[in-house]
């Protein structure tokens, strides 16, 4: 059975609303197409450590999310340069970023 799709902007909002919620505050550093746009999540960690995750789908075609600058934590310039190829690839993405001390998402989330 296929995953009920909501628009991008909306998704984005109520992922916000459910990391606020835990004390993970989050903010959109990029602003992309409301209703189909692709997402970029960017985990602020302690001390400095950081990573992007991107959106894949899972063999049963579930949304899942993989770090996209590797397993281990990465610094602010590795980030920055990562996300300005996507945003660059593709202007029609959302960045969003959160506070995150573990590195794990703070909204529901399916890591791979």
């Amino acid at each position: 059975m296929e995953e009920t799709r909501l628009k991008t902007g909306i998704w984005i909002k109520a992922m916000l609303r459910q990391a606020g919620q835990t004390g993970n505050p989050g903010m959109v550093l990029h602003r992309g197409d409301d209703d189909a746009g692709s997402v970029l999540i960017v985990l602020l960690g302690r001390k400095g450590r950081l990573c992007v995750l991107a959106p894949t789908r899972t063999p049963d075609g579930r949304r899942a999310w993989f770090r996209a600058t590797g397993e281990a934590a990465v610094d602010q310039a590795s980030v920055d340069a990562y996300v300005a190829r996507q945003v660059d690839r593709d202007p029609d993405i959302w960045v969003v970023e959160f506070d995150a001390p573990d590195l794990v998402p703070p909204f529901e989330a399916r890591l791979i």
